[in-house]
């Protein structure tokens, strides 16, 4: 995957690009370069992936012809997956079709338009001749493919950065912009083509309003939802964690604010169910990571028998196979349902009169019940006197202040946040210590079966016991501070 750094512009058909040598930051300009490209864009029949600011395309001639996955883009990155051509002209590469799943919703992809190209290429260098910045003046014919063909003809200018900085990139469009090009309207050829692509329908709240505030928090963690798909299924590092945080943030929300948004039990209970799944896939990951990082503390005369490979490789191997249920539930109609319902709750949120209630009052005085719930199940949890007990009655601390941590983030109450999040911090440690004797368990048993010398799973469990005991003490200090 790469990701691209560009600005586009838009100029007249006698644009003339003027005279790049000389840029700050560059050192020579390379000869014009010139190709014809044709491209065939594919999306459903009503354009889900156009509607996202997603292109997906099968682009011969040029430097890197082949498929194109061309992710959203966010502060001027776009990120692009590529595959070599493949010789179906019209059918997408399985691995492609699989990435845009959670736009497509599973509807099927066919050639929505062609774009034929002749590209001016223009490079600027540094001193050993790398390419630091890609001018591409487009000559384009874009061509509306289906029951009413139409055809277009524009001329548009590409400033892409490759190896330079920003500052560089930016001098560059200043030049460009001085000689009579403007930035352009769309982010894509496909988008300027097709011309009246679907807009995500979003609801249109009253300004300060409770609600207004509730549903742009919503909104941005089912769009982070959704953004994180692709790259979970390309198992990219911590794309699985983004996701699971933004499931337990969106039920968090909805649990919380169900004064202002009514009737959402039902989604948050398919949130909590996606939030599992992606959360096997998550606790090993950490649970591996944790073990190899114990393992570098641990003197090399107390570490016996293959434990670093049954503690990675083996944890790793259960990794992999949660990652297929991941992407098994992923690809199935009860997670497509619950990204409908979801894009259907920002459409068009069950929002009750409270909503219409000033912003700040109304969000202050939910974030205040949310604190409040914390200190009733910790005075629970204290007059519990069995100790196993008494640690699911802290769990339920802990789960207590990670709600009001995010009740407290999404109406904007940082202070709060904070105090929510240490409270969080301590008990997840504990909580962690716990649930790493558990696994170390399970391992040395599996170990002793096997025959092997399990004196280090011992070693590694008096370790955790003390971390967790450790957390255990330091609470109620930590308490008695952030109360």
């Amino acid at each position: 995957m790469t990701i691209e750094i560009e600005d586009k512009f838009d100029v007249p058909a006698e644009y003339g690009l003027p005279d790049l040598s000389g840029v700050r930051g560059c050192s020579d300009v390379a000869q014009p370069l010139s190709h014809r490209l044709v491209a065939l864009y594919f999306d459903t029949p009503d354009l889900r992936l156009a509607t996202r600011g997603i292109t997906l395309r099968r682009r011969r001639g040029g430097e890197d012809e082949g498929w194109h996955l061309k992710l959203p883009k966010a502060k001027r990155v776009r990120q692009e997956i590529t595959l070599p051509l493949t010789r179906g002209a019209k059918t997408v590469p399985p691995q492609l079709a699989e990435l845009v799943l959670a736009f497509t919703r599973g509807a099927p992809l066919s050639p929505v338009a062609q774009l034929e190209t002749r590209r001016g290429l223009v490079k600027l260098l540094d001193d050993g001749g790398e390419t630091l910045v890609e001018i591409a003046d487009d000559d384009v014919k874009g061509t509306v493919l289906g029951d009413d063909p139409r055809v277009e003809r524009w001329r548009e200018v590409e400033a892409e950065l490759k190896n330079g900085d920003r500052r560089l990139l930016k001098r560059v469009a200043k030049r460009l912009v001085k000689a009579g090009a403007t930035p352009a309207e769309t982010g894509s050829k496909l988008v300027r083509l097709l011309g009246d692509v679907p807009v995500r329908p979003v609801a249109e709240l009253t300004p300060g309003s409770a609600g207004e505030a509730v549903m742009a928090y919503v909104k941005s963690h089912v769009d982070a939802l959704s953004a994180q798909d692709p790259h979970v299924r390309r198992e990219e590092d911590d794309a699985v964690h983004q996701a699971r945080v933004a499931c337990r943030r969106l039920r968090s929300a909805l649990k919380a604010f169900k004064s202002l948004i009514s009737g959402t039990e039902d989604v948050q209970e398919e949130l909590r169910w996606l939030g599992e799944v992606l959360g096997e896939v998550r606790d090993l990951e950490v649970i591996r990571e944790r073990f190899a990082r114990r393992l570098d503390t641990v003197d090399t005369e107390l570490i016996v028998g293959p434990i670093r490979q049954r503690l990675g490789d083996d944890l790793l191997a259960r990794e992999q196979e949660a990652y297929g249920r991941v992407r098994e539930a992923m690809s199935g109609e009860r997670y497509f349902a619950l990204l409908d319902v979801l894009d259907a709750l920002v459409a068009n949120p069950p929002l009750t009169p409270l909503a219409d209630e000033d912003a700040e009052r109304t969000l202050g005085k939910i974030a205040d019940k949310g604190w409040k719930r914390v200190g009733a199940a910790y005075d629970t949890a204290q007059s519990v006197e069995d100790p196993e007990q008494r640690e699911i009655a802290m769990h339920d601390v802990r789960k207590a202040a990670k709600r009001a941590r995010y009740t407290a983030e999404a109406v904007g109450l940082p202070e709060l946040a904070g105090r929510a999040e240490t409270v969080q911090e301590v008990l997840g440690r504990h909580q962690d210590g716990v649930v790493a004797q558990d696994v170390l368990g399970q391992e040395a048993q599996a170990a002793r079966g096997a025959g092997e010398d399990t004196f280090t799973y011992g070693v590694l469990v008096g370790l955790e016991r003390a971390d967790a005991q450790r957390a255990h003490e330091e609470f109620p200090e930590v308490w008695a501070k952030v109360a």
